[in-house]
């Protein structure tokens, strides 16, 4: 299994002094039946408009060969300083799982959290829009949105973090990725890799 995960910074983990990000966690927890490949693909700052230009160029340069190749789509908050609305990011994520399909490549999409710096009201509707094209599809969601913004842990970490993207959004340290990880666990993870937890 060729697993490629494309989005902005919080792919990539900045701001996790571990270097993990919520994707090792996640991998670390994970008991495949065979080690698979894992491929962040991540370009910091970048909008759901411009990840929706590249990302199947560079999935498919990845995937030639391997029948059992997946996408995770992780949603950022960059779309928020672009000024782009909900209606094109929804068109934008949808343009990418739909075009995924074609090409029989499952998808996994994981929302926006609650990154201070981004306007709240702003990722909320991102991450409806997110829900509502992924529930149209049959596509597993992971929210980060709702379930962190109450959550003292995260609200810690958003304080002490250091890590800030190039618009002034704070990222997430440690204690965040980790929060994230454990979302993404128990939201059907296991289910879409055909996995089981790591004991």
């Amino acid at each position: 299994m060729r697993i490629c995960v494309v989005g902005d910074e919080l792919v990539a983990g900045t701001g996790d002094p571990r270097g993990l990000g919520w994707i090792g966690r996640v991998i670390a927890r994970t008991d495949f039946p065979e080690t698979p490949v894992i491929m962040g693909l991540a370009v910091p700052g970048e909008s759901t408009t411009a990840l929706s230009h590249r990302w199947e160029d560079e999935v498919v340069l990845r995937s030639t060969g391997e029948p059992d190749t997946r996408l995770i789509v992780a949603v950022g908050a960059a779309d928020v300083p672009a000024g782009l609305s909900t209606a094109r990011t929804r068109l934008n994520l949808a343009n990418i799982v739909d075009r995924a399909a074609t090409r029989r490549i499952p998808c996994l999409v994981v929302g926006p959290p609650p990154l201070a710096g981004a306007d709240r009201a702003h990722l909320r509707g991102l991450s409806r829009a997110c829900a509502e094209v992924c529930e149209r599809r049959h596509i597993p969601y992971i929210e980060t949105l709702g379930p962190l913004e109450a959550h003292d842990q995260w609200s810690e970490d958003m304080a002490a973090s250091y890590a800030h993207t190039e618009a002034g959004i704070t990222l997430p340290g440690q204690a965040g990725y980790a929060l994230i990880a454990w979302l993404v666990l128990h939201q059907g993870w296991y289910g879409w890799v055909g996995a089981d937890p790591q004991n």
